[in-house]
């Protein structure tokens, strides 16, 4: 970057919020993300990817950039110049003493001033974007995908790139995306499972990461039409073996955030107690029929054979201070891939955890059923087309093996992560019930 035919390294904000910057005449680029006038001095708060910085410019010495600065407005891109000083009373403790300014991009009027709705919010989210809140969230959502990729990495999984587009449904048609694909129906994918399953017979452990579609009439803090899925298949393992899986990577994941989004989390006003205890595993597991009696105790009128929604789970999740799971599942609330309980089979061998204060479930799971005339069975009394799951019953006549998968929605873990009111806030986009702009 170049000032008055100098050239200058350019700094990050976070770099020069220390006592050793202290004197050091420095060169930002950002955004104004607060502007005032008092008197004849500019104060401007300069936001980059990093934090934010107030910048000061003295119009008794520096008329020019003082006029400048008179005519920016909010989110106007700027350079500045100068030199760091201590200053307890601003933002985060440190200011610059500028000694030069340039607009590289005006913003006139910018349309998000503070207390609008959420509607309105939403309307502009390609603006909202900006907001510290977000970025923020963002922050710690790319950790976690980080994290993920990580711990997979390095206990030997593969990752693998399975198609969005389906001939067919992988949990039942009902809330699926149809979309025409040359002269033939297909459909928005609603999980990767079903080819993941396809590709443990070479790789063994294999994961993928994609985005699902649900066409859920359902409007929830909870539930988005569109989320990254995170799943993963592996040949040889059992359910429990798969739970194993399950809490090391979401305690991984955990770790990962409290080392590396300390000041995010803090931001964000999050209560890291929680998340601290989630670093330790085993985590508890209690199985469905236990569930049951907890939510009977609680006043719930609900028997055996019933599916948990929001409200149920949200009292379950007040008997820990960890994620938990529940497992063996009634079978009827379960889809037809997963596996029966030899000794009862009206028990799916499949598991949800849960993440505390109340927030719910954040990974479900099975162990897979890989014989192949059970499998059939399953299928027709589903009342599913055979024909369109010959390719997935054909995995169980060549080879077939023991094997088990989950699928964690990587929003969702977010939302409780980052202690979020609502999921929207976990995606730059959100794709929600009536809701698909920008």
């Amino acid at each position: 970057m170049d000032f008055n035919g100098v050239r200058m390294a350019v700094y990050k904000v976070k770099d020069i919020l220390k006592d050793e910057a202290v004197g050091l005449e420095v060169t930002l680029r950002g955004w104004v993300y607060r502007h005032r006038i008092v008197g004849k001095k500019a104060f401007i708060v300069l936001r980059d990817s990093t934090n934010v910085v107030q910048c000061v410019i003295d119009g008794a010495f520096l008329p020019n950039a003082y006029s400048l600065a008179e005519k920016l407005g909010l989110e106007a891109s700027i350079e500045v110049r100068g030199r760091v000083k201590k200053e307890p009373r601003a933002p985060t403790g440190y200011e610059i003493e500028v000694v030069e300014l340039r607009i590289s991009g005006a913003s006139s009027d910018f349309p998000i001033k503070g207390g609008e709705g959420i509607d309105y919010l939403l309307d502009n989210r390609h603006l909202w974007l900006r907001s510290r809140h977000l970025t923020e969230v963002m922050k710690i959502k790319s950790t976690v995908l980080k994290a993920a990729r990580e711990w997979l990495t390095n206990n030997g999984w593969w990752e693998t790139t399975p198609p969005i587009l389906t001939a067919s449904a992988c949990e039942g048609g009902a809330t699926l995306f149809e979309v025409k694909y040359f002269d033939k129906k297909a459909y928005l994918s609603q999980s990767a499972q079903l080819y993941l399953e396809a590709l443990i017979y070479s790789l063994e452990k294999v994961w993928s990461l994609t985005p699902s579609f649900r066409a859920e009439l359902s409007r929830t803090r909870r539930h988005l039409t569109e989320y990254w899925h995170l799943e993963l298949e592996a040949a040889w393992y059992t359910m429990d073996d798969m739970m194993e899986v399950s809490e090391e990577l979401v305690s991984y994941i955990v770790k990962r955030v409290l080392e590396e989004n300390t000041d995010q989390l803090q931001l964000l006003r999050r209560d890291t107690g929680i998340l601290e205890n989630s670093t330790k595993t085993p985590y508890p597991r209690i199985r469905y029929d236990e569930a049951i009696e907890m939510l009977q105790r609680k006043g719930f009128q609900i028997k055996w054979g019933d599916d948990f929604g929001a409200d149920e789970e949200r009292v379950l999740t007040e008997y820990f201070d960890k994620p938990f799971f529940i497992t063996h599942f009634p079978k009827k609330v379960k889809s037809f891939y997963m596996k029966l309980d030899e000794e009862n089979p009206e028990i799916a061998l499949g598991f949800d955890l849960l993440a505390p204060e109340g927030y719910g479930e954040i990974i479900g799971g099975s162990q897979r059923e890989d014989d192949y005339q059970k499998l059939l069975n399953r299928i027709i009394e589903e009342g599913y087309s055979v024909n369109e799951y010959k390719w997935y019953l054909d995995l169980r006549k060549y080879g077939s093996v023991p094997h088990s998968g989950f699928g964690l929605g990587i929003e969702r873990l977010v939302m409780w992560i980052a202690g979020l009111e609502h999921i929207r806030d976990a995606i730059p986009f959100p794709r929600m019930l009536g809701r698909i702009y920008p």
